[in-house]
Order: structure tokens, then C-alpha cells, then sequence
């Protein structure tokens, strides 16, 4: 390998790293403990959106939310799913040694452009929401 092929995969993986670094940075930002303050929003779900010729499916990880605890609603050009998750005791005199997962209130707002949409459903399974909108003239038809 010559020596300038090797130095551009070395320079290659430095950005790579550097990139890596701060997406975790980011991550522990918006992970971060906001304090007891009640209805303050402490964590973020993760969403996969996906397109088809139907409409839009979106999918949100919310393990440990009950489904009780789930609000979905539509607003001008977003589509807000809010819940809480309720932190698991794990018995009278036991020592927390590590916190990763994020409790308490959440609210994701997923932008939405183009035509007017509206929710054709919603189900929650495996610890999964998930949200499919259709366009609103597909109800009129």
C-alpha cells in the first residue's frame, strides 16, 4: 500500500472518529437528567420513518412506556407523540449502581411537510409505537 493511500484511510478514520465522538456527545446531551421539575420533557424516542405509496409508518422505541402513557396528536405540519416513562423501583434498600436509561416525560415532534395528513392508526407492541398516516383526501374517497 503506498504510503499516500495510507495516509488518506488513516486521515479517513480520524474524521470517522471525530464524527463518532460527537454524535455520543450529542446523545448525552439529549439525555441528560432536566431535574424533578414535574411535566419537564427528560428524554427523546428514537423514530423510524418509512414512505410508501399509502402514506407514512412511523415507528418509535418506547420499551418500559405503558400504553396508557401515550399521547398522539396531530398539529399544524408536525405529529407529536409525548408519553411518560415511569422508572421501575427495584426494592426497598437496593443501591442504584447505574442509571442509562432515560425516565420520565418525553415529547418527539417529527416535522411534516407537503399535503395534510391525518393518523389511519396506531398500535404499540413489543415496547414499539407505531403511527401511519395517510393523506386526507385518501378518508374522502
Amino acid at each position: 500500500m503506498s504510503t499516500n493511500v495510507k495516509r488518506q484511510y488513516e486521515w479517513m478514520w480520524s474524521q470517522a472518529m471525530e464524527l463518532a465522538d460527537e454524535a455520543t456527545r450529542l446523545q448525552k446531551r439529549f439525555l441528560r437528567y432536566l431535574g424533578p421539575a414535574e411535566g419537564a420533557v427528560s428524554w427523546e424516542a428514537p423514530v423510524d420513518i418509512y414512505e410508501s405509496d399509502d402514506g407514512l409508518i412511523l415507528n418509535f422505541a418506547l420499551p418500559g412506556v405503558a400504553p396508557e402513557d401515550i399521547e398522539v396528536r396531530l398539529e399544524r405540519g408536525a405529529l407529536v407523540v409525548s408519553a411518560m416513562r415511569r422508572p421501575r423501583v427495584a426494592g426497598c434498600g437496593a443501591t442504584i449502581r447505574r442509571l442509562e436509561i432515560p425516565y420520565g416525560r418525553f415529547v418527539r415532534r417529527v416535522a411534516l411537510s407537503g399535503s395534510a395528513v391525518r393518523i389511519a392508526d396506531s398500535r404499540y407492541l413489543n415496547g414499539c409505537l407505531e403511527v401511519r398516516l395517510i393523506g386526507s383526501d385518501s378518508f374522502d374517497k
